[in-house]
């Protein structure tokens, strides 16, 4: 196994970290002293593995593309915004709107997410191990959030074609969202994405929840017709 790339944020910029980063076409690397650092490993498009060790500030991961990004400590607001692909982890908690607009991906955070968690997701799925602040997954559009602990108010608020699965409480549902059965598929998926995140959950305890469709101009049965017109 190669050995990691090391790149010190305390002998060398943001910009510098970042741009070795954004060039690399493969390959490992492990970034020391992030001390907080806002926007580390933005814009990543190739197979990259980077191993982040210590907290780091806004936006990391933002626009994340194939790459996987691991992070030893908390991170800030933003985290893995508008992620496309690859697998965005954090070991502690993370701050408001992570996986914000998240296209596709795998987005872990072993501790707590704050508020807006999964905002406008577009098809990232987002794996929490611990608890989801107030208004997460508002109007998320697709892709699924999977919470092991509990969510705030408003879960799902304006949601569209979005999973939710929570296995603790929730304080309460947004408009048109609604709890719905949970089936064999959903139990297969969940047990497939707590593997993928490395939590360990039993998917009988989630309860789904989706949106009721009540907010919709059309209904999703008429799209031909709507489309037809």
């Amino acid at each position: 196994m190669t050995a990691a790339t090391a790149l010190d944020l305390a002998g060398a910029t943001l910009r510098e970290v970042n741009s070795t980063l954004q060039a690399a076409d493969g390959g490992s690397f492990r970034v020391v002293n992030p001390q907080g650092a806002h926007a580390l490993a933005c814009g990543l498009d190739a197979p990259v593995s980077v191993h982040v060790d210590g907290p780091v500030g806004y936006y990391c991961a933002g626009m994340n593309q194939h790459a996987t990004v691991h992070v030893d400590g908390n991170a800030g607001t933003g985290l893995a915004e508008n992620v496309m692909s690859g697998t965005v982890t954090v070991t502690g908690n993370a701050g408001q709107s992570a996986g914000a607009t998240g296209h596709g991906g795998l987005v872990v955070v072993h501790g707590n997410a704050s508020a807006r968690c999964g905002i406008s997701m577009k098809g990232v799925d987002i794996v929490v191990g611990g608890d989801v602040g107030h208004m997460s997954a508002f109007m998320a559009q697709a892709g699924n959030l999977v919470v092991l602990g509990d969510a705030g108010a408003d879960l799902g608020d304006s949601i569209y074609e979005a999973r939710l699965f929570v296995r603790g409480s929730v304080a309460s549902l947004g408009a048109d969202c609604v709890e719905k059965e949970v089936r064999p598929e959903h139990l297969e998926f969940l047990a497939a994405r707590l593997a993928d995140a490395g939590l360990d959950a039993d998917p009988a305890d989630f309860r789904r929840y989706g949106s009721a469709r009540r907010l919709y101009n059309f209904h999703p049965d008429d799209v031909d017709a709507e489309v037809a017109r």
